[in-house]
């Protein structure tokens, strides 16, 4: 980080009036008093390898230090010879822990990895908690229960601020309760739809007519969120985590005010703070978004079917949410104002926009709302929504019964007090940079989730954060958190899974000449039968041909997809190269098995299609 870790010690001169012997004890007394007063000594010199390890330690650990560098001060010679008398130590880093002489580097690396140099740090701490986590999502709770578990006094404090709608929450972060949860068990509805019309070319007969209950659906699923809110809040109370439904605040460097919903206030400090804050849907900033529309925040809580639905944004969020709405028999329109699944591989999200447009799901590109106007009230009522092309001049206008919002999202950052204590953020995005174990610019304060910039915002990349830097700071770990690799899938009724590079990337990182991508087109043998589209699920991977043809990208287009992408993500963190998947024998039959006998490059330009299953 570019912010000093320590503090540089002043050691000024005793003076040279005095005689060799008065000097000297002065220096003594002065040396004596830089271990007494600071929690850690760092004795050292500037160029010293092994003083820089040790500084490195105590940043990664959140501690700070004092150090004074005995080639920067005047008779550096001579307050080493003190020093030795000291410690009985000659050479630097030389090292005090609580006016514990800790010794040098290989000895501070082996307290750490003991657990005597936690329990010296600990021995002087004046603060109520050991750690305070702000945010109760997936990452912070992980990191809170991994803290608990080596003893410490931990807090969670977690707070919802009301959407604009007002839908709220319980304990448990967006995943929970209105983001993977909800998503998948609605994303599932749909599939069960699609399985009724596969069922009857199965031979299953039924002569009732079926139709989708919304409000049974989110009946159903909001009671499950609320037994994983109640089941989150008992864990933390069987691991002694003390959780205040407030909202954090800093105040200073080691202390946090709490407000609750009544507005009452607290004061809290603590040694260390994790901020797992997470992310809220933004909005378009336009006349009668807030009044009118909702968002993710809103739609797995809404208390009635929304009908004819608008949903503005090609996210993931938002495919994902025209897929099931449509998978449940809703008229729906994407409106998107430049490409589908930004960040993902386009040639995948080009494929899957086919798809949905080929079941029902009508698009809207190049076009984004200047107006949402309420012409009818009602559960649903009528919006009328005035869109301008991206383009040129041309306007639309179209009525909807509802307008779903998944333009992005912002970090809850910009509202706690982080720049009274000079934690630094991005200040067009908010998100936080952090080093490579998830530590701010002020030592004592980490990171983790969706607030980090540059990092994937994915709930188990934060769960799997928060556990590893718990331990580092507690555990005498060094482990941290690998960010490469990380599979994803994306929820729509055609799932799209992938894990490393998109080809767009892979191309820019490796170039194209020295990649190879095998690619396929499949029809699953449940889709057969059942009589449903040929050549639309898709396989490819990305291989790097002068690294061994090792596999940089995965990408599968299917059902199941997220299934089958956990298991090949595993294999990348590997090493997973095309002679691997060559020698690997399929399970027949399966989706899974095709990247076993991928055969077919782009660069042949052969045809893919497929003629049976």
């Amino acid at each position: 980080m570019s912010s000093p870790p320590g503090r540089r010690a002043r050691l000024s001169s005793p003076g040279t009036s005095r005689q060799p012997s008065e000097a000297r004890e002065e220096l003594r007394r002065r040396l004596n008093s830089l271990i007494e007063k600071n929690r850690v000594m760092i004795f050292s010199k500037s160029y010293c390898p092994h003083s820089t390890r040790v500084k490195e330690l105590f940043t990664s650990l959140g501690v700070d230090y004092n150090t004074l560098e005995l080639d920067q001060v005047d008779d550096g010679a001579r307050v080493q010879e003190v020093l030795t008398e000291i410690s009985n130590q000659k050479t630097v880093p030389n090292i005090f822990v609580n006016k514990v002489h800790m010794g040098g580097c290989d000895q501070t690396f082996q307290a750490h990895k003991n657990g005597l140099l936690q329990k010296l740090l600990e021995e002087d701490s004046a603060h109520d908690y050991d750690l305070i986590v702000i945010g109760g999502g997936s990452g912070g709770l992980s990191c809170a229960k991994e803290a608990a578990n080596f003893g410490k006094k931990v807090m969670v404090l977690d707070f919802v601020v009301p959407s604009p709608q007002g839908s709220s929450w319980g304990l448990g972060g967006t995943c929970v309760n209105v983001g993977c949860i909800p998503k998948k068990l609605m994303h599932q509805a749909a599939l069960l739809g699609q399985a009724l019309q596969d069922s009857r070319k199965f031979g299953w007969e039924y002569n009732q007519q079926v139709k989708h209950n919304w409000e049974a659906m989110t009946e159903a699923i909001q009671n499950h969120i609320g037994s994983l809110n109640w089941g989150y809040r008992l864990t933390l109370r069987e691991k002694g985590v003390a959780y205040v439904n407030s909202y954090a605040e800093f105040v200073e460097l080691h202390k946090i005010k709490a407000t609750n919903k009544k507005g009452q206030e607290n004061l809290y400090t603590a040694s260390k703070f994790v901020i797992a804050t997470g992310e809220r849907p933004r909005y378009l900033g336009i006349q009668g978004d807030k009044e009118y529309c909702i968002t993710s925040d809103d739609l797995f809580s809404l208390p009635y079917c929304p009908g004819r639905t608008l949903v503005v944004g090609a996210s993931y969020v938002g495919l994902e949410c025209a897929g099931f709405l449509a998978g449940l028999g809703l008229d729906v329109t994407v409106m998107v104002r430049s490409v589908l699944l930004r960040g993902f591989d386009q040639e995948m999200a080009e494929r899957l926009g086919s798809y949905l447009e080929l079941h029902g799901v009508k698009f809207q590109r190049k076009f984004t709302p200047v107006l949402v106007q309420q012409i009818e009230k009602g559960s649903p009522g009528m919006l009328k929504v005035v869109a301008k092309s991206t383009e040129g001049p041309e306007t639309i206008e179209g009525i909807y019964n509802t307008v779903l919002l998944a333009v992005g999202r912002e970090s809850c950052t910009r509202k706690m007090g982080l720049e009274k204590i000079g934690v630094k953020i991005n200040e067009k995005s908010g998100k936080i940079p952090v080093n490579d174990v998830e530590q701010t610019n002020v030592p004592h304060i980490f990171a983790i989730g969706d607030i980090l910039e540059g990092k994937p915002e994915l709930t188990p990349v934060a769960i799997q954060a928060g556990k590893l830097l718990a331990r580092r700071l507690f555990g005498n770990s060094l482990e941290k958190c690998d960010y490469v690799n990380i599979p994803t899938t994306v929820f729509t009724p055609l799932e799209y899974g992938c894990c490393g590079m998109s080809e767009e990337k892979a191309i820019e990182v490796y170039k194209k000449e020295n990649l190879e991508v095998y690619h396929t087109l499949f029809w699953p043998l449940e889709w057969t039968v059942a009589g449903r589209d040929n050549n639309t699920c898709y396989a490819k991977i990305i291989c790097n041909k002068f690294d061994n043809e090792r596999v940089v990208g995965f990408h599968i287009l299917g059902p199941n997809a997220g299934e089958i992408t956990q298991g090949f993500a595993a294999a990348m963190k590997c090493g997973l190269t095309k002679r691997l998947l060559n020698d690997t024998i399929g399970i027949h039959p399966t989706c899974g098995e095709v990247f076993t006998t991928l055969e077919i490059t782009k660069s042949s330009g052969l045809d893919i299609t497929q003629k049976g299953c």
